[in-house]
């Protein structure tokens, strides 16, 4: 069954771009292999603004699917120096697209800066594939907010080229996977080639250029075309004793590329020049004049074309080896790795639970399952005290999650023995990578393992795992790389905590369960009896942990919001009471 697959670039549309033709070849190429792309991308150009607003109202009032392209608005320069921000409208557009319709997969396309790309990570509910295609659109090496922040929205990393990978891997560290350039060779390249070289000119390579027209002098009966392959990149210089024999011609698309590479006997690249083009030419039979130590002895250049055409076996081996250098780089070779990709990363997600409740029948109850007693070391509540503040809020079960000791929740399991108050007996355990709280445990887990040993241990005493605040900031938690390998061991994701100061830490946490289908919790985080109920679950009685997890499934998460600074005052408060206790 095909997948369908949401393509977004930054770049406009409307004018040629060496990303938007990856991501056209990768569309079509998927496309013929049943799956149905949507490109989303900017676009200057008035026909296609226009179809983007109709199918995106159509979306948004008939939920008619998006379909082929759909520009969302008008483009802004997108580059390193650049510091605009997506206009408000187009943003608008995006969110709207991504969640109105139904996509499997969101693939961003150079995410590394603000941009579409990068919003559309931040917003999609689907799973995500970020592929970064060149070095230049990196960006400066991100904080480590911002690092984060994008890497918790990726399910795969991907890059276009060896120089790429290895950027993007400096600046946003994980496991990536090398995407072939998806390249298609010039027709009409077949027979003995023309006695005609290229040269793709950069202006700020004119040592380069000057070798080759040097070398072209020698060649009485080859002629030499300069391509021009970026916008307004100037008109080269051309001697006045090779004229006739050298044409300048513009080739920014793969049509006028094609057309220039076709029947040429060698291409000379730029130094800094477009990837494709030298794979375009390579996979059409046309090699490439690039010796060694060229960058510093342009003249090596000149030699190399006199070799070439004076030696037609030569040039019949180097074309031979070109086409065989650029197999892995096809589209059809794109689309098996895409294919795998996206099969990879389909898996993380859960299966929604089944509709049937089997503990239908069992009454509602409210359950705050994350707060505090005087064992922790920054709270000063007594165990009794907790109970009866619990019961008295009508509350139907609590979970003891002190920090690094469990003293607290055997005491409070003792003492409710004799109420109708359910205790859940747990711990929040400091991991060398982030805080973990595991419910129903019998016995303390020390602090300080790792997050994967600390699971296991609350594994081992066949405990809940639930993880805590996961996007907060201003608490240890686990890093992007540390929460995507552990993912499927996670049973409760904590999507509000009352304690929180940022909301937007609360948002970020929803919107990943959803992605994930996970299981969803909700604790006040009480440091202090005022703080209690402030986050909770509505959910159906249960006596096991099993039961516990069938009831979470089809709980409501309840917001009970207090001032967080009157919480904390009430906090310190007591904490230096009891420093006073301390000391006399």
């Amino acid at each position: 069954m095909g997948l369908r697959i949401c393509m977004v670039t930054p770049f406009a549309w409307s004018q040629p771009h060496p990303v938007n033709e990856h991501v056209a070849a990768a569309a079509k190429e998927l496309r013929g292999r049943g799956h149905d792309v949507v490109i989303l991308a900017p676009s200057n150009r008035a026909v296609d603004l226009a179809a983007g607003r109709r199918a995106l109202r159509r979306l948004g009032r008939e939920r008619v699917p998006l379909e082929g392209t759909v520009a969302l608005g008008p483009a802004i320069p997108v580059s390193r120096r650049s510091r605009m921000g997506v206009p408000l409208g187009v943003r608008a557009n995006l969110e709207l697209a991504l969640a109105a319709d139904s996509f499997d997969v969101v693939h961003a396309h150079e995410p590394g800066l603000p941009s579409l790309s990068y919003l559309a990570l931040r917003h999609a509910r689907a799973l995500t594939v970020a592929t970064f295609h060149s070095p230049e659109r990196l960006g400066y090496p991100p904080g480590r907010q911002q690092r984060e922040r994008l890497l918790a929205r990726v399910d795969a990393l991907t890059a276009v080229g060896e120089e790429t990978l290895s950027a993007a891997t400096a600046r946003f560290p994980g496991k990536y996977r090398l995407l072939p350039h998806g390249v298609e060779p010039a027709k009409g390249g077949a027979g003995e080639p023309a006695r005609r070289f290229l040269l793709e000119w950069r202006a700020d390579e004119l040592a380069r250029a000057r070798a080759a027209l040097r070398g072209l002098r020698e060649l009485s009966d080859w002629e030499l075309v300069l391509l021009r392959t970026r916008p307004l990149a100037g008109r080269p210089y051309v001697p006045l004793a090779v004229r006739g024999r050298v044409y300048v011609r513009t080739a920014l698309d793969f049509d006028a590329r094609a057309k220039a590479i076709a029947g040429a006997a060698a291409l000379i690249p730029a130094q800094r020049g477009l990837a494709r083009l030298a794979l375009e030419a390579q996979a059409a039979g046309v090699p490439l004049l690039d010796p060694p130590g060229s960058d510093s002895q342009p003249e090596l250049v000149a030699a190399a074309m006199a070799r070439l055409a004076e030696n037609p076996d030569w040039r019949g081996k180097l074309s031979q080896q070109a086409r065989e250098a650029t197999k892995g780089e096809s589209v059809s070779a794109l689309g098996d790795e895409l294919e795998a990709i996206y099969g990879s990363v389909m898996g993380r997600r859960r299966r929604a639970p089944a509709r049937t409740d089997p503990l239908a029948d069992r009454p509602l109850v409210l359950c705050d399952l994350h707060m505090h007693t005087e064992h922790s070391h920054d709270c000063a509540v007594p165990v009794d005290a907790l109970l009866d503040h619990a019961e008295a809020q009508g509350m139907g079960a609590i979970a003891i999650t002190d920090h690094n000791v469990f003293s607290g929740a055997l005491e409070a399991v003792e003492l409710a023995r004799r109420r109708q108050l359910v205790v859940i007996p747990g711990e929040e355990v400091k991991t060398a990578s982030g805080e973990v709280i595991g419910l129903f445990l019998e016995r303390e887990i020390p602090r300080g393992m790792s997050m994967g040993e600390t699971i296991a241990a609350i594994r081992e005493q066949n405990g809940v795992v639930y993880l805590p605040h996961p996007f907060d900031r201003l608490h240890s938690i686990a890093d992007a790389g540390t929460l995507h390998r552990h993912l499927a061991e996670i049973d409760v994701f904590e999507v509000y905590n009352a304690r929180l100061l940022f909301e937007g830490f609360n948002d970020e946490a929803l919107r990943f369960a959803r992605k994930y289908n996970l299981t969803m919790g909700a604790g006040s985080d009480a440091h202090v009896l005022q703080g209690v109920g402030t986050g909770l679950v509505r959910m159906r009685a249960f006596e096991t942990p099993e039961e516990f997890l069938i009831s979470l499934r089809s709980a409501e998460i309840l917001r009970r919001p207090k001032s967080l600074v009157y919480l904390q005052g009430l906090k310190w408060v007591a904490q230096a009471r009891e420093r006073r206790k301390a000391a006399v």
